[in-house]
């Protein structure tokens, strides 16, 4: 049977990864996998982080299985860090919170939800969108189409574009959105402009499903959430993914959860039992190492710990678009970079062609996606004015 599979292409992040692990040119710059990186090149584990773990392995007194919705102590911290104390949704007993396997597991819990509720539905994703969205949103058979969002030209949201197209979808189309640094343009939606799709979703009755993966590394942990802090407080239903892989930096340990909101109590009991049952058929129970350690930095003294790296990680980043754009500015006088600095989170688009990014990889050892989408964090105060150069010899 299984000597007829053909073999596939590897996942091109996956065949970038590889590629530049094989690269012994010391000059070499990782700009492609999207992880945080400090200027040691490292992907560090956070001080609150490493406190939490040991705290979690000396009072833990089984490993036997967590419930199929997951950890309820960090379901509770997660809708509180997403929706902020006291949201109205939280308080109306609207909420159910459901741990998954990362951000990925979390969409895909969200996916075959939606295809339960309404087989017939079709997601629209942002024109681009983070690559993964597609085989995770559509693997359970659900229909995807697209809906502009980028302006090459400014590095921009497209935004009359955006609603031109929101505005004509049917009534239960369900609108795959970017809470904050959208992978992968880094281009975000102002707050008026989130108020303004907010409105439209009312007047065309669609489903929002908002994936918020960079909580904290864009303006602001409040700054972040504002989108689906919005919607819940102002539409009866939405689905909100959310990933502790870049600000907890718990990546292997796959931490993520779906945050349903239903129009009543009742309704969002029932959402409940279908996601129980749902994840019960896909993975059956989900890893708790990594939920019980987020639930001790949210609920414990190490918090404050925590924001403050996880603050320091922001600046960082902050500090790191500053520096790049004005190395391009110099080192590319007649082409325009100005938009890396107005963009937000990890990833930025350098908007050059295919061929350049592959001279940039071939003859600079320098790799991003063929897309040009670069992973800021993985930018070190050292190599910028190699990387600038870079850009300028590519591009010629």
């Amino acid at each position: 049977m299984l000597e007829h599979l053909d073999r596939l292409a590897p996942d091109p992040i996956l065949g970038l990864m590889a590629a530049f692990r094989a690269d012994t040119d010391p000059r070499k710059v990782d700009l492609g996998v999207g992880v945080y990186r400090d200027e040691g090149g490292e992907t560090p584990v956070m001080q609150a982080v490493r406190e939490a773990e040991r705290e979690v392995l000396e009072r833990q007194t089984t490993k036997t299985y967590v419930a199929p919705a997951g950890n309820a102590g960090f379901n509770e911290a997660i809708g509180r860090l997403v929706l902020g104390e006291g949201h109205s949704a939280l308080s109306g007993g609207r909420v159910r919170v459901v741990q998954a396997p990362g951000g990925c597991g979390a969409l895909r819990l969200g996916a075959e939800l939606i295809r339960v509720a309404a087989p017939e539905a079709v997601v629209y994703v942002s024109t681009p969108t983070w690559a993964n969205h597609v085989p995770l949103l559509s693997g359970c058979g659900l229909a995807l189409k697209r809906y502009p969002y980028f302006d090459a030209a400014t590095g921009a949201v497209a935004f009359d574009a955006m609603m031109g197209a929101l505005d004509t979808l049917p009534a239960r189309s369900v609108v795959l959105l970017h809470a904050s640094c959208h992978n992968p343009t880094g281009a975000d939606l102002a707050e008026g402009q989130w108020r303004e799709v907010l409105s439209l979703i009312q007047r065309r009755a669609l489903l929002p499903f908002i994936d918020i993966a960079y909580q904290g590394l864009g303006a602001g942990l409040d700054e972040d959430a504002f989108a689906p802090r919005l919607l819940c407080a102002q539409l009866p239903e939405a689905l909100v993914a959310v990933s502790c892989s870049k600000n907890f930096g718990l990546y292997r340990e796959r931490v993520g959860a779906l945050i349903s909101l239903s129009q009543t109590q009742t309704a969002a009991d029932a959402a409940l039992s279908q996601l129980v049952r749902i994840a019960r058929g896909l993975y059956s129970m989900p890893p708790d190492h990594g939920a019980a350690i987020v639930a001790r930095v949210l609920g414990s003294g190490l918090r404050d710990l925590w924001e403050r790296e996880l603050s320091a990680m922001r600046g960082r980043i902050l500090e790191l678009r500053a520096e790049a754009a004005r190395a391009l500015a110099a080192a590319c006088p007649r082409r325009d970079f100005s938009h890396i600095v107005r963009q937000k989170g990890m990833f930025s688009y350098l908007g050059i062609d295919q061929d350049v990014v592959r001279r940039l990889r071939d003859s600079h050892h320098v790799y991003m996606t063929d897309d040009s989408r670069i992973n800021i964090a993985g930018l070190r105060h050292e190599n910028i004015p190699h990387f600038a150069e870079a850009v300028a010899r590519a591009i010629g």
